[in-house]
């Protein structure tokens, strides 16, 4: 992987509390020929995965609903925020982990996902890919109430919701996440719940 519009590289740690923020200073060839000096701050908290859980019998998805400090530094009222179950990697596969964090959030042991995308979730400041998948539930495979984990501080509300009112949700703007945006839209477009 060589860009040859990109040279010296360096890099400052700006801060390793809880993930990786560094600013990068490099030299970027424009198109006029002339290089310049570019610097941006990084931020690395490594790659995750997303799942939209959906019932065709029931026609309705899992959410989740918990509380996120920067949506509510930025207009979000109560910083509540609903979105598909998701994690970091943590060194696993995309499948095994959105497997495990199915059912860490929402307490459903899943046997098989299907990946659907996977794209950059914030390309101009992170690093992070994300990696979007469909599974099918079924009230057999809850096997825990789900809510996260007590050691992370966790604190996740289970929604199971009527697909047709998610789909309402995400037009009327109560839906704001993009990860489940895209999802829905996924949905949507492969006619998923009919």
């Amino acid at each position: 992987m060589i860009n040859n519009k990109v040279k010296n590289i360096e890099n400052t740690l700006l801060s390793g509390n809880y993930y990786i923020l560094k600013k990068y200073n490099f030299d970027y060839l424009m198109p006029n020929g002339k290089w310049v000096n570019q610097m941006r701050e990084v931020y690395d908290r490594g790659d995750g995965a997303g799942i939209l859980l959906y019932n065709t019998t029931k026609k309705t998805i899992i959410l989740i609903k918990q509380f996120r400090i920067p949506t509510y530094l930025n207009e979000n009222d109560d910083g509540m925020l609903l979105e598909i179950a998701a994690g970091l990697l943590d060194k696993d596969n995309p499948e095994e982990c959105i497997i495990r964090e199915t059912e860490e959030e929402t307490g459903y042991r899943l046997k098989s996902v299907k990946k659907v995308y996977e794209g950059y979730s914030s390309p101009g400041v992170m690093t992070e890919k994300m990696h979007f998948f469909v599974g099918e539930y079924t009230d057999d495979m809850k096997v825990s109430d789900g809510g996260g984990l007590d050691d992370e501080a966790e604190d996740i509300e289970v929604m199971e919701i009527p697909f047709k009112k998610a789909v309402e949700m995400l037009h009327n703007g109560e839906i704001v996440d993009t990860r489940t945006i895209v999802l829905l839209q996924y949905a949507i477009i492969h006619n998923l719940l009919g």
